[in-house]
């Protein structure tokens, strides 16, 4: 795929950066350069967020009728299903995700996502309230203003329109940054939304480091509200930063979450395949990864071995355009070194390593599948996020003790649990602490099911009706009607 250098993309044009820099994006997978992107610096933001300012408070966007904001919505997903070779061939250029995925996984989702927050687009509504004989009250839900909307480097493009579809639906105006590594079919998005009706200013792209160019979105003044999914560290870093204009925030953040298998699985095949996808898909680079595999001590032995067979049958890794490919490279070569980093920690804090560790041949940030057994739950590997394709085995003995142990984090994002035992499922789902809890299966994402996090995995939702929260403003309206005659 032959791409032209990428522009900054204001008020509906492509512009060049204040500053003139461009900056490489790679492909992770063979170490080359796909092309150049824009790098925007504080004056880049000052200017976009005018634009976004005006095309609030003068523009059409919110001011548009619902039924209206619903039909452009419509055409983006049209748009974006018609492209659905572009938009996955770019997606596995800039990530490293297996074309397997972005074509049959990534792009049919990010569709959905759009078509069921355009259905959404008139039908957010206020209540009438009760009041006294003499007073009418009710309230109205209506757009924050300028949102800007931060994306990680995992999952560009579906993470994108999580925020994208439901912040626009509202009748929002956005600034959107994606991350630097990953930032291609976020530019070629806003210029397919401006083909589907979006009016210009509505969605505005700029890439830059987090330093300088997401700082200035979360200080500046005139903008109202950040979205943002990535690291807890940058989550807390944007509280402090937006804190001097009160910012409205909504994070999606890390997790270390507990996949639990009980003896009485229903069956532990099954479970053993799932927990190696829990780890092994996308790379390990996904938020609710489950990477700390809690084993019934009676089926521990089995269970780890029809891990191994399935990781060792399911899993292969390979160039990501292949079709046969499952695992691909990592995103970067400094996220490589993180990763190989914490194996190396897992070795030296006494964990058993029975699967991988080490790399293929060749050019690409690729990394074979690891398992670590034995581990214990206080150990770096178990409590911290290591966004890579590694797993920590860890066994328990009893109901108890694997409650302790799954709650044992500071992250509160998903969990997993294996059991024929229905009450003890749900007893189970209640009693950790994660905003998602998976009973027999794992990693099942639905639009219309809210997504998030407990503890430091985040606040507020996405997806499903909840995420009007994250983007509308309450407003309460009193009529006085008058005294009764």
């Amino acid at each position: 795929m032959d791409l032209k250098p990428c522009k900054l993309f204001v008020d509906g044009k492509w512009v060049e950066p204040e500053g003139g820099k461009y900056f490489e994006t790679i492909n992770p997978a063979t170490e080359e350069v796909i092309t150049e992107v824009a790098q925007g610096d504080p004056r880049d933001v000052e200017r976009i967020v005018q634009v976004a300012r005006r095309a609030f408070e003068t523009g059409p966007w919110p001011k548009m009728a619902p039924t209206a904001r619903r039909s452009v919505l419509e055409k983006m997903a049209s748009l974006l299903t018609e492209r659905t070779d572009e938009f996955a061939l770019l997606e596995t250029l800039d990530t490293g995700k297996p074309i397997s995925q972005t074509k049959t996984r990534d792009l049919p989702f990010a569709c959905e996502v759009l078509r069921y927050y355009a259905g959404w687009a008139d039908k957010i509504c206020g209540t009438t309230l009760p009041a006294s004989p003499t007073g009418f009250g009710y309230t109205l839900r209506e757009p924050v203003g300028v949102i800007g909307i931060i994306t990680p480097w995992n999952s560009p493009l579906v993470l994108s329109m999580m925020k994208i579809a439901p912040a626009l639906a509202a009748g929002n105006v956005l600034i959107h940054k994606p991350a630097s590594w990953t930032p291609l079919t976020a530019f070629r998005f806003a210029e397919l939304a401006l083909e589907a009706g979006l009016p210009a200013g509505a969605l505005n792209v700029i890439a830059g480091p987090g330093s300088t160019v997401g700082k200035a979105i979360v200080t500046h003044p005139s903008v109202d509200k950040i979205s943002f999914t990535g690291a807890t560290v940058t989550g807390k870093e944007i509280m402090r930063d937006g804190a001097e204009t009160i910012k409205r925030v909504s994070f999606e953040l890390g997790g270390k979450s507990p996949h639990i298998i009980f003896a009485d699985a229903p069956n532990l095949d099954t479970a053993a395949t799932f927990a190696a996808r829990g780890f092994c898909q996308n790379q390990g680079q996904i938020c609710w990864s489950g990477s700390r595999l809690f084993v019934e001590a009676s089926v521990h032995d089995r269970l780890v071995e029809k891990l191994l067979a399935s990781v060792k049958r399911d899993w292969k890794i390979g160039d990501p355009q292949n079709a046969a490919t499952s695992m691909g490279p990592l995103v970067s070569r400094s996220h490589l070194n993180q990763v190989q980093g914490y194996i190396a920690e897992g070795k030296k804090g006494g964990a058993e390593l029975v699967l991988g560790g080490d790399r293929p041949d060749g050019k690409g940030y690729f990394l074979n599948p690891t398992v670590f057994d034995q581990v214990n739950n206080r150990m770096k590997i178990a409590q911290e996020e290591i966004f890579g394709p590694v797993l920590s085995v860890i066994p328990f003995d009893d109901y108890q003790d694997v409650v302790a142990q799954a709650n044992d984090t500071c992250y509160g994002l998903a969990a997993g649990i294996w059991t024929s035992d229905i009450t003890k499922a749900h007893r189970l789902a209640r009693a950790i602490r994660a905003g998602s809890v998976w009973i027999n299966t794992y990693g099942a994402i639905n639009v219309a099911a809210p997504f998030g996090g407990f503890k430091q995995s985040g606040f507020g939702r996405e997806m499903g009706a909840e995420v009007f929260q994250n983007f509308t403003e309450t407003k309460t309206v009193w009529v006085n009607l008058g005294n009764v005659p």
